[in-house]
């Protein structure tokens, strides 16, 4: 690799490309990263992080109204959203230095700039250097899209500009229904704005199992977030100091704050990809294989650019595995198969493996155990709120093929519930092990009784 100024170049500084620059450069490889915003990508600097901040700050309000039934008399609480915002600054500034700290002791030289291919072995920084690198690596992400062009859409914010609004707006609608649009819902509501969430389909979080996604929606229209589905925004327009959203329907809402969290997609344009040969799959991303190469042998593909399973647990786990096949001598395909999934909305929402449709298509016979009930903490504060816990149960195996969880500590729940889903772990596995009571996470060994069973056969 002696012909070449490094070993390989990567392109994009979030999780995925910042561990796979460190693995690559403690395998010896001298290692460059270009990142033409902030070290640290969506998740750290304007997704996944600074979210659970507001989402921890939300929780509050109700946290303080429980306390009455538990004998606290608090007074009359407030809130002040640029102290959230600014302390949540400082957080993300501290972790994006311990970033750079990290990569610096690795050995990585880090260039703040915007680089792009000219050839498969070429790459030129925003300043018209040029560098040579035997591997390249596309860690790019994605980026908030807005859907088809409607009049007004100037005016709209997307979750990046979210996180760093002067105030919280008094109305807030937006337009969504999977994990972000969720989640900011919750997160207004919750520090006390008013919220409509507009979503084209017939239900909120497409692709979760329908169960889980009926209990949420419930859950959200009875603590006042109204939700209209079958629906989309069709125009925004100023209206003094607020605005008119004018729905398909042909309603109208005024609002301050109009969001639109209808998804991300891969960061592919003007890179140069394509003119040396790297193939776009359908989907949008990088085609790459169970290698993350793409098209071009020595230029790769991890994360969310790849529109694979956009997590960053999924991006950093695919970064680690290129840098070990490639400078590590050690081939190694990543298996995103039973990977586990949050939404921390209110209720929160952790899953893992098949949903009851999925299974019923995929399995010749489907066990399902669901269990809903009040938690034993909303007895006393008197909150309107159940939990929901499902298995769903390969009825020739016995094995658990799939676990999902709404309420109180779902996230931290299912992670550990993924490790019995992804040993293969049976029925009769989780019923042999003892309850850890009063828990919620106990109901996950003491259900017993079948809601449903499901005969492929018999249904066709």
């Amino acid at each position: 690799m002696s012909d070449y100024d490094v070993d390989l170049f990567v392109i994009g500084g979030g999780s995925g490309g910042v561990r796979a620059s460190r693995i690559a450069a403690q395998h010896g490889a001298r290692v460059m990263l270009a990142e033409e915003y902030r070290v640290g990508g969506t998740c750290v600097i304007r997704g996944c992080v600074p979210k659970k901040l507001l989402v921890y700050a939300s929780r509050f309000r109700a946290e303080f109204e429980d306390a009455a039934g538990f004998g606290w008399t608090l007074a009359q609480a407030t809130f002040d959203w640029p102290t959230l915002i600014a302390n949540k600054d400082q957080e993300i500034a501290r972790l994006e230095a311990a970033y750079t700290a990290t990569l610096g002791k690795a050995g990585v030289a880090i260039v703040k700039s915007r680089a792009v291919l000219r050839d498969a072995h070429t790459v030129q920084l925003a300043n018209g250097e040029q560098v040579r690198a035997a591997y390249v690596l596309i860690a790019t992400g994605g980026a908030p899209t807005y859907g088809d062009p409607i009049p007004g859409v100037e005016h709209a914010i997307s979750s990046n500009e979210a996180f760093h609004l002067p105030q919280l707006p008094a109305h807030v609608v937006i337009q969504g229904g999977g994990y972000i649009a969720v989640e900011f819902a919750g997160i207004f509501a919750g520090l006390g704005s008013h919220v409509t969430l507009v979503y084209r389909g017939e239900n909120i979080l497409r692709g979760f199992d329908d169960d889980v996604r009926q209990h949420v929606r419930m859950d959200m229209e009875k603590h006042g977030i109204r939700v209209i589905t079958g629906c989309k925004i069709a125009a925004i327009e100023r209206s003094g100091s607020r605005f008119s959203v004018h729905l398909s329907s042909g309603n109208q809402i005024t609002a301050d704050c109009a969001m639109f969290a209808t998804g991300r997609a891969p960061n592919v344009a003007r890179m140069g990809l394509e003119e040396v040969g790297v193939e776009i799959a359908k989907n949008g991303g990088l085609a790459v294989d169970e290698y993350s190469r793409t098209s071009v042998a020595n230029i790769y593909g991890i994360g969310d650019v790849t529109n694979r399973i956009n997590l960053t647990p999924v991006a950093i786990r695919e970064g680690a595995a290129f840098a070990d096949t490639v400078f590590g001598g050690k081939s190694t395909a990543v298996d995103h198969t039973n990977v586990p999934t949050a939404v921390f909305s209110d209720p929160e929402v952790g899953a893992v493996g098949l949903t009851e449709a999925q299974a019923r298509v995929r399995l010749s016979r489907t066990d399902i155990y669901r269990s809903m009930f009040k938690p034993l903490k909303a007895t006393l504060s008197g909150r309107d709120t159940t939990v929901l816990l499902k298995l769903v149960v390969d009825g020739l195996t016995d094995r658990v093929v799939g676990c999902h969880i709404v309420g109180e500590g779902a996230a931290e729940m299912i992670q550990v519930a993924t490790i019995a889903v992804k040993m293969g772990a049976t029925k009769a596995d989780f019923d042999a092990t003892m309850a850890l009571h009063p828990t919620t996470a106990e109901e996950l060994v003491t259900m017993r009784q079948k809601s449903a069973s499901y005969a492929r056969e018999a249904a066709e």
